[in-house]
């Protein structure tokens, strides 16, 4: 019994908080239905063997009276040896008057006279039994009763003595008494039948009112669980309103509103410091980029300052070289300034309707190594892009795979552009170095790069450009392998 209950308990526990609520108000009507009709059957029973106690109580009076009656009028001596006697034509007189059969019996249980002249012709009637004179003889009250059951009814036997005028015993009165509960169990089976057909309405009662009670608490219940399933850290929340709750929901309700007032306040502080540190790694970031170039700057001067002479015939190639190497360190500074610039303010889209596969050769026409191939499996793929940023994420994408060949035997880059259903594709393709792996989960972080040189800015403007058309970027590498991004813009942007 155990691992059933166990199992009960563990399938109710799963069951929604509506349906708990639901299955225990139809139980409770249907056990209190159970419990009514068992209490109404209990109590029908006890009353009924209350009305027997009594109604034998009343006959067994009036004999009583009827025999005392007849003995204070016979003229007979009033010993047991004359209750025969006595009793000989009035016991019928009595019996038929009261409706109530009786024997009578002398003190040793002897059968002297009964009412019923066939009761005398059983010989097993004509002496009580010594359990019953014990019985008698040990009651305080001087009463004893008998309770029997034949063929499925049941009957009383009540035994008093006859006293004489001094109180003294001279005879036993036997009432025999059957009981007839067939008023009874009709009225019981006519109450319950009636307490059945209460109990019927009741139960298609309860279901209704269990249904929409159940409806009515849990709904509160499911508006607050719909509003935190669609609770985003990310976005604003709203607050839940619900007219009169009660004060458990109003207080779940206060509660959860407090966590998203809390919850947007930790958000504003979260974006404000993620802003603050992105800057602050910006200024580190700039300032590292520039002082690159202003240290061989600055030791170009100082190297200037101490060689120069005005009457070095080779002055001129002299002050030509040094020329050329201010003027590049300031283009150096000039880049970094630019690239930090393009990355801060993306220029606004200027949707077109364009061809990617034209665009795309476009844009690898400003490079000039050999070993940049281009294929397209469809001359033509119209789409709805930013001419400008298009040819800016091809070329940082080539921009990033020259950087990665360096050092290979054979180089080799491939762009390809395809048709996807709604999405145009484009890979590039690389046999270079590869990206090891712990740095893969920061490849489009604006400020990490893998190279000697550079701010590591380009995948990082490609990703926003590319997120900013809903668009999507992914790469698989292999190291001393080669690398494959893979971009797709939506057609209809």
């Amino acid at each position: 019994m155990l691992p059933l209950s166990s199992n009960s308990n563990k399938l109710f526990r799963k069951l929604s908080l509506r349906t708990r609520i639901f299955v225990t108000m139809i139980l409770l009507v249907m056990i209190s239905s159970v419990l009514i009709a068992v209490v109404t059957f209990y109590q029908f029973r006890e009353q009924t063997i209350d009305y027997h106690e009594v109604r034998l109580g009343k006959k067994e009076d009036q004999v009583k009276q009827s025999v005392n009656f007849t003995l204070k009028q016979t003229t007979y001596p009033r010993t047991t040896e004359y209750l025969g006697l006595i009793f000989k034509d009035d016991i019928y007189q009595i019996s038929d008057v009261l409706s109530a059969p009786f024997n009578i019996y002398d003190l040793d249980g002897q059968l002297i006279k009964s009412s019923r002249p066939k009761f005398e012709m059983q010989t097993q009637s004509n002496c009580l039994d010594a359990e019953i004179l014990n019985n008698l003889e040990s009651s305080i009250e001087k009463r004893y009763v008998q309770r029997n059951s034949a063929a499925g009814d049941q009957y009383q036997a009540s035994y008093t003595y006859i006293n004489d005028q001094r109180f003294k015993p001279i005879g036993i009165l036997n009432l025999p008494y059957y009981e007839d509960n067939s008023f009874y169990d009709d009225e019981l089976r006519e109450f319950l039948l009636r307490l059945g057909t209460v109990c019927v309405l009741l139960l298609f009662l309860a279901i209704g009112l269990a249904y929409f009670i159940s409806k009515y608490i849990t709904r509160s219940l499911q508006t607050v669980s719909d509003m935190m399933h669609k609770t985003d850290l990310t976005k604003s929340n709203e607050k839940i309103f619900i007219e009169e709750p009660s004060s458990e929901i109003g207080k779940l309700v206060d509660s959860y509103n407090a966590m998203i007032d809390e919850l947007e306040h930790s958000a504003v502080k979260l974006a404000r410091s993620e802003r603050e540190q992105a800057w602050r790694e910006m200024a580190k970031q700039v300032a590292h980029e520039i002082k690159n170039p202003l240290t061989p700057m600055r030791l170009s001067v100082q190297s200037f300052e101490r060689k120069f002479d005005a009457n070095d015939p080779d002055i001129e190639n002299k002050v030509a070289e040094y020329s050329d190497t201010l003027i590049q360190q300031i283009d150096t500074m000039s880049n970094i300034a630019s690239a930090f610039s393009n990355f801060a303010e993306m220029p606004a889209q200027q949707n077109e309707t364009l061809d990617v596969v034209k665009i795309v050769k476009l844009a690898l026409d400003i490079f000039t190594e050999d070993y940049i191939h281009f294929t397209s499996e469809n001359e033509e793929i119209i789409a709805k892009l930013d001419r400008t940023q298009l040819i800016r994420v091809v070329t940082n994408l080539v921009k990033n795979a020259i950087q990665a060949v360096p050092d290979v035997d054979d180089p080799r880059i491939i762009v390809t552009v395809s048709s996807e259903t709604d999405y145009v594709k484009i890979t590039v393709a690389d046999n270079g170095v590869g990206i090891q792996e712990e740095f893969k989960d920061k490849i489009f972080e604006p400020k990490f790069t893998t190279k000697s040189s550079g701010m590591g800015l380009g995948l990082g403007m490609v990703k926003n450009i590319v997120e900013t058309y809903k668009g999507s970027i992914s790469f698989s590498s292999q190291p001393k392998k080669g690398t494959v991004f893979t971009v797709r813009f939506p057609k209809e942007s």
